[in-house]
């Protein structure tokens, strides 16, 4: 078995540095069941390419089994797949071979931890209990172009159609961890099996390896029950820490620390100009329906179910907690059926693709950006652009050349904790202009707030439209 992870990004060699395999030797490991190799077939400045070769004993598999319960009937303990697919068996072999780049760290070059590169992984028979379809439904929403080819049950015989078996590739611009860590959760979700026991330790196993991306994942259910091979009890438990944590890019408090970031504002009613803005955008698109990513405490949402031309409104967000906040702000419970009828909230990352989002003839993105780590704002991009094609998407986001205006906010300091990164004018342009290109929009800017001159305004706007 086979999976080769190539890296384009110059100088592409620094994969090493990242996997802890250093590509002029061959690194050889024994397992209970086998051996696993890392070499690299091709290290060059412009690609660089790690291979991780399984090989499996079939006889040492068989002992390794006894007293775990039957393989299946006695021929099959003897002729089965498990040498030639991707397995658990590969799982075990990822976290052998790259333990520790699964950890995020990088020894020899720091300043490579935590760094997105374009990166692809390839695996020649990838069994799919799903089909081709679970494939793209779980690899899709993590940002990843899927190419899965089906492989025929016999070439010989057409008629009978194809096998559950499939060539694998995935590319993307992911974390090296981001990588290791999809494919370890997720080669036994797909093969619906694993070769060991089920223990609790599992569940903590999942949680840990999944933490960045499994709680907004839209088939998290699916994952957690095949990962704990359906046991009730583990599944029950992991569903509820799921729910429980706060996803990344979450804060801990969020009305608390929305309402530093309004006093920051408050002598020019920003907020109130932001809101005002946008439903003026959004009236003149004539849309009827809208999708609120980032919706937060509700603020627009309340301002989009006065506007009756919107007969269709979501909101969505990360946060549990801030979905709770944004219901009791809408009075849900005393909403009239009517009312009701037109909006609804959902939990979903801006970062994972979600059929849920799609089919809104317009979507507002209100300062939610800058709460998104910079290497993962192409995941963004194509959740939106791409998959969800809204005809008219408002984003707005803080203008950092306006922040020396503000009496009460420090220098150099971002106007919110959370915040991961705070643009110039000629930045955020930059950016937009790029989504644009990439994906067949238009755009048009306008600022929002007192306009400072040589500082331009707080807040800028950028207006796709198809």
């Amino acid at each position: 078995m086979l999976l080769e992870i190539t890296n384009t990004a110059s100088p592409a060699t620094d994969l090493g540095y990242l996997l802890y395999k250093n590509p002029a030797n061959v690194r050889t490991s024994k397992l209970r069941f086998g051996q696993a190799h890392v070499y690299y077939p091709e290290a060059s400045e412009e690609r660089c390419t790690a291979a991780l070769l399984l090989e499996i004993n079939p006889i040492q598999l068989l002992r390794n089994r006894r007293g775990q319960g039957n393989y299946g009937r006695a021929l099959e303990q003897y002729v089965n797949d498990r040498p030639f697919v991707a397995s658990s068996h590969l799982c075990v072999a990822i976290a052998e071979m790259y333990g520790t780049a699964m950890s995020g760290r990088c020894k020899g070059k720091p300043e490579l931890e935590g760094k997105a590169l374009p990166l692809s992984a390839t695996i020649p028979v990838l069994p799919s209990r799903g089909g081709t379809e679970l494939l793209l439904r779980l690899f899709e929403p993590l940002g990843y172009a899927v190419e899965a080819e089906p492989i025929p049950l016999d070439k010989e015989f057409p008629d009978w159609g194809n096998s559950r078996y499939h060539r694998f590739r995935i590319s993307g611009k992911v974390t090296v961890q981001e990588l290791l860590t999809h494919l370890y959760v997720l080669i036994p979700v797909l093969d619906n099996d694993k070769h060991y026991w089920i223990a609790k330790d599992e569940i903590d196993k999942l949680l840990t390896k999944g933490e960045s991306w499994l709680p907004a994942h839209p088939e998290k259910e699916l994952i957690v029950q095949r990962y704990l091979q359906y046991r009730r009890r583990f599944t029950r438990e992991a569903m509820e820490r799921l729910m429980e944590e706060d996803v990344v890019g979450s804060p801990e408090d969020p009305e608390q620390q929305d309402k530093e970031e309004e006093a920051v504002e408050e002598k020019i009613s920003l907020n109130e100009q932001r809101i005002s803005t946008v439903t003026k955008v959004i009236s003149e698109s004539g849309a009827t329906s809208i999708v609120d990513l980032g919706c937060g405490e509700g603020k627009y949402l309340r301002e989009y179910l006065k506007m009756q031309g919107l007969q269709r409104i979501l909101g969505v967000d990360v946060s549990m907690q801030t979905l709770g906040i944004a219901k009791n702000r809408l009075h849900w419970d005393d909403m009239s059926e009517k009312k009701q009828s037109r909006i609804d909230l959902i939990q979903g990352s801006l970062l994972y693709r979600d059929q849920r989002i799609a089919g809104f003839e317009a979507a507002s993105c209100i300062e939610v950006i800058e709460h998104l780590d910079e290497p993962r704002l192409q995941a963004f991009e194509r959740v939106v652009f791409e998959f969800a094609k809204p005809k008219t998407v408002i984003v707005t986001t803080p203008n950092v050349e306006y922040n020396v205006r503000f009496e009460n906010l420090p220098k150099g300091n971002f106007r919110h904790r959370d915040h991961r990164f705070e643009w110039s004018r000629k930045e955020f342009q930059a950016w937009a202009n790029r989504v644009c290109e990439n994906f067949g929009y238009s755009v048009d800017f306008r600022g929002t707030g007192d306009d400072g001159s040589e500082v331009g305004t707080p807040t800028q706007m950028a207006i796709f439209q198809q």
